[in-house]
């Protein structure tokens, strides 16, 4: 048996090849977007994609499955669980719980694992030339290392009111058939820590069933459903607005894109005639670059690893917009960008252009410990903390306002105007996010404070927890 594991940092995503050497055929499960990756996998192995599976809709990404199928074709194995609302919408293999099929010599057998989603399926791996027993099983966004799957998505991502307690129950009753695989089988699940899937994914790649059993919280709670439901569905982060998308966009056919896609080079003239039209800017630059000087307007999405989560909060899917990265960077900028189907980008142009512009920069104001201590004693500050609302619950300044960045602009009436502003998140990122985005809005004195929560403890900071949820 061929056997590769694909971790793609930026969305904390697992995929898999796994291939029957004997036969020279192969599986990809969970196939992200720029699927490139897997055909040089398996061109290099010899091995040829005659199945591709996924173990639910989902909500985090742009499946590669259609790229995939287009280019090798091989066929989609999906779940036809869930209902009538839970059905893909293009051709493939349907699978129900107790089915199962083989890639060469080895057999999936499918688990019908409801909780997460509705049609969420787990495929357990039998690798029949070693043994007849069970040895792995791909458990998508079911069972995590040490922790699992939200059900929350649903209502909270996409707008099915009353869906997150079912999902709970579901999920508790899909555990318990969990409980009763043998302990030696190997977990590889679709996510790791960094993830929004859920709330504490371990940073280890893969796990064991038995191992899942001792440490897992979620599998403490046996004969105590109501706890468990309760647990489950307390602190868990804002799920990105892009998700709902997602959703939608992975159940349909759609437009693919069967190769990163290569971006024009704007010129300057063609630059400015779409800035001047109000084209949305997004400035790729670190973020004490921006601040020293970017062009009014632009929006500060640093190209780090949490790149396609804020790209996915703030774009919108259907208005164009360009970007503003170095030359090094830009295919890394535009995987990311594929990988969560934001393909309106009408150009670029490079951060050494910026001067060449003519155009009068605008800055940002840093600050730090002392300034923003002495913040606090003042009657006629806000201090704006951006970051989500469990973080907020868990520990803030004193008398600070939540207004969490991902929905920021639809918020903005929480900004007292009237007021020195102060703004912060855990460690700047956020904050200058959220800075580029109220100067784009006409509230540009802003004071930031970029050094991390953890100065500010370590300093001697004042942080105040409540004991409910914030406004978020």
């Amino acid at each position: 048996m061929f056997f590769q594991h694909i971790f793609e940092s930026s969305l904390a995503h697992s995929s898999y090849i796994i291939g029957c050497q004997a036969k020279g055929v192969a599986i990809v499960i969970d196939p992200k977007r720029d699927v490139d990756t897997y055909l040089e996998i398996a061109q290099k192995n010899n091995l040829t994609i005659t199945h591709i599976a996924e173990t639910h809709i989902h909500a985090d990404y742009l499946s590669g499955t259609l790229e995939l199928a287009a280019l090798t074709g091989a066929q989609p194995f999906l779940s036809d669980e869930g209902g009538a609302d839970w059905q893909y919408d293009f051709p493939h293999k349907g699978l129900k719980d107790g089915d199962q099929f083989q890639v060469g010599n080895l057999i999936f057998k499918v688990i019908h694992t409801p909780g997460h989603t509705p049609e969420s399926i787990s495929f357990v791996l039998v690798d029949t030339p070693a043994t007849m027993e069970p040895v792995m099983i791909f458990t998508g966004d079911f069972v995590f290392v040490g922790d699992i799957g939200r059900p929350d998505l649903l209502e909270n991502a996409a707008g099915m009111i009353g869906t997150k307690e079912i999902g709970a129950q579901q999920m508790y009753r899909s555990l318990q058939h969990f409980l009763t695989l043998p302990d030696h089988i190997q977990v590889w699940p679709a996510h790791g820590a960094g993830s929004a899937c859920g709330k504490a994914l371990g940073a280890v790649p893969s796990s064991t069933v038995g191992y899942e059993k001792i440490r897992n919280w979620a599998l403490q709670y046996q004969n105590n459903e109501a706890a468990f439901v309760d647990e489950l569905l307390s602190g868990q982060p804002e799920p990105p607005r892009y998700f709902a998308m997602m959703k939608k966009l992975n159940r349909i056919v759609r437009p693919l894109q069967t190769e990163v896609p290569r971006y024009n080079r704007l010129t300057n003239d063609a630059f400015l005639d779409l800035y001047h039209e109000g084209t949305t800017i997004i400035d790729t630059r670190h973020k004490s670059d921006f601040a020293k000087g970017y062009l009014p307007g632009s929006v500060n999405i640093q190209n780090n690893k949490t790149f396609n989560t804020w790209a996915g909060w703030i774009l919108n899917y259907s208005d164009p917009f360009i970007l503003i990265v170095e030359e090094n960077q830009l295919e890394d900028v535009a995987r990311k960008l594929m990988r969560i189907g934001l393909d309106h980008v009408t150009g670029y142009i490079t951060p050494d252009a910026i001067p060449s512009l003519d155009i009068a920069l605008a800055h940002q104001q840093l600050i730090g410990f002392e300034e923003m201590k002495s913040a606090l004693d003042k009657s006629d500050t806000q201090i704006l903390d951006v970051r989500n609302a469990s973080e907020f619950a868990e520990g803030h300044l004193p008398n600070a306002t939540h207004l969490f960045v991902g929905t920021i602009e639809d918020n903005l009436s929480k900004v007292d105007q009237s007021k020195q502003l102060y703004l912060h998140c855990q460690s700047g990122d956020r904050a200058t996010i959220a800075a580029s985005i109220l100067a784009k809005n006409g509230i540009k004195e802003v004071k930031i404070y970029s050094p991390s929560i953890n100065e500010w403890k370590a300093k001697g900071g004042i942080l105040v927890a409540d004991s409910f949820a914030p406004y978020s």
